[in-house]
């Protein structure tokens, strides 16, 4: 058994080492000196793939490299070959795996660093470049070949910081987002991600209008056109953070290269120099974006937190009303009991005037306890739902005792959808609303409107009421009898407004004809 488990791991590696070298080749014959792709397949493969299979990978790149040296060593020198399958990678592994450990490229949730990632590939791009000049000095060249070293290590490192930021990016974008949602998911959700419809439909048009003006349709402004290059990405950069950089800057740089009418265009090298330049701006002011888009996220669930826990203290005080009220009809019943049961002894020691207004104090007293019960939670509330306590509840009962004129509009569609948390701060804010336009005195009918519906998938309602004044009908209300039994707090607007915030809702009161209106929204709690 152990035996197969080692012949397994040495298959895995030589797997890792195959499939390295064959991609590397084929990426390679992409690649020249001021464009270096396969320098982003090296660095994604460093910063993806586990420790364990490192020395696969180096022995895949020394694979690949040692072809072409040993097919080249005859025009360059045996030297040079020799020092050319040497892959640069060995040089660049202290630095991934600094990034990887220390450098915590890969943060909080997985996500990337994009700091750490532009600084290791600035590192990495001055490695390889150096390694690459390293071999360079030991070419033999013919005696009329001169090399400009200055140029040539430019290029180089050029070619490997643009190659670096065309794969890379991409490679960690696909990585962050598979490690979030998974494979099935992820594809599931591309063609209906914005940065995907925004690439496909804005972006690459864009750039292939940009292609064919920079290869030669634009004239005099040839050049204008390769560097008008970098403003898609800085588009989608503003768009989407450092995504909308990676998904651009890629693009960019593989329509620089298109546009490019010979591999030594100065002019194709000053453009790359741009676009890289441009990239690597985007992509730090991508992730400063993206921190305080994080920020604002942060924040947003903090606030959704606390209107959640409001919404559950408000949920469990009603509860607790809800008990009251039940005890408060508990006690009524045993008043009435022991008044019944205390007359009934006295009776015969009482006068029959004084048993009558024995009799009707204890009615009395079980009425108010009855209406003090209801307006902590009204019983129609209970058995029948928020349309009858607004319709035969404590309000309208209370209203109508103290001479008032009320009515209730409900339009009851899609109210059963609404939570049990709104209909219970519907009709508190119904109270108050009521208390608040009774405060004043100097109104006679009240009407009480309630609608429901829905908007983008999430439910609203709004209640509005109405209040105006009957001069002649105003003398005949009873204000001492409504106000006490109205159950509101009295603390007027600021109460009504504080309460609505909990649900995400508005308030406003403004003056109606010869009294007022004040209307007021809910929206149903988002979800978590």
């Amino acid at each position: 058994m152990p035996k197969k488990s080692g012949i397994n791991i040495w298959l895995r590696h030589l797997a890792v080492a195959i499939a390295y070298a064959v991609v590397y080749g084929l990426v390679r014959q992409l690649s020249f000196s001021h464009w270096a792709p396969f320098a982003g397949l090296r660095f994604s493969a460093l910063l993806l793939v586990p420790y364990r299979y490192w020395p696969a990978l180096l022995v895949g790149e020394a694979a690949s490299l040692a072809y072409v040296g040993i097919e080249c060593a005859d025009r360059f020198g045996w030297l040079w070959a020799s020092f050319f399958m040497i892959p640069p990678m060995l040089f660049s592994m202290p630095l991934v795996r600094w990034c990887r450990g220390a450098g915590r490229i890969f943060g909080v949730h997985n996500r990337t660093n994009i700091s750490v990632f532009l600084l290791a590939t600035l590192c990495a791009s001055l490695i390889w470049a150096t390694v690459n000049m390293g071999t360079l000095v030991l070419m033999h060249t013919r005696p009329d070949e001169v090399i400009q070293y200055q140029a040539t290590a430019a290029r180089y490192f050029i070619g490997n910081y643009i190659g670096v930021l065309t794969l890379t990016p991409l490679v960690l974008l696909v990585r962050e987002d598979l490690h979030v949602v998974g494979l099935r998911q992820f594809l599931r959700r591309l063609p209906d991600s914005r940065l995907a419809m925004e690439t496909a439909c804005l972006l690459v048009p864009a750039l292939a209008l940009l292609v064919w003006l920079a290869s030669g349709a634009a004239g005099p402004a040839t050049q204008e056109a390769r560097m008008a290059m970098f403003l898609p990405v800085a588009w989608l950069s503003l768009r989407h953070g450092w995504r909308g950089a990676a998904v651009g800057g890629s693009a960019a740089s593989v329509a620089v290269v298109l546009a490019m009418p010979f591999h030594r265009d100065n002019e194709t090298l000053h453009a790359q120099v741009f676009v890289a330049f441009t990239v690597t701006t985007m992509f730090m002011l991508a992730a400063r974006i993206a921190a305080l888009r994080e920020g604002e996220e942060r924040e947003r669930a903090d606030a959704r937190l606390a209107l959640a826990v409001a919404q559950r203290n408000v949920y469990l005080g009603e509860l607790q009303l809800r008990q009251t009220s039940h005890a408060l009809e508990q006690v009524s019943s045993a008043v009435q009991a022991s008044y019944t049961q205390l007359l009934g002894r006295l009776r015969c020691l009482l006068p029959g005037t004084d048993e009558r207004s024995y009799y009707r104090h204890a009615a009395i007293t079980q009425h108010r306890i009855y209406r003090l019960a209801d307006s902590l939670y009204p019983l129609t509330w209970g058995e029948r739902g928020l349309p009858a306590a607004l319709r035969e509840g404590s309000i309208p009962r209370a209203l109508d005792e103290a001479g008032m004129v009320y009515w209730c509009r409900i339009r009851e569609a899609g109210l059963r959808e609404l939570s049990t948390g709104i209909h219970i701060a519907l009709y508190r804010l119904a109270v108050e609303a009521v208390a608040l336009a009774c405060a004043s005195r100097d109104i006679s009918h009240l009407q009480v409107q309630l609608r429901c519906g829905a908007f983008a998938g999430r439910r609203w309602a709004v209640l509005r009421v109405d209040s105006r004044v009957d001069y002649e009908h105003l003398g005949r209300v009873r204000w001492d009898e409504v106000l006490p039994v109205l159950g509101g707090s009295g603390l007027g607007l600021g109460a009504i407004k504080d309460r609505a915030m909990i649900f995400g809702g508005k308030v406003r009161l403004r003056p109606a004809g010869n009294g007022q209106r004040l209307s007021l929204i809910l929206f149903e709690p988002e979800l978590a």
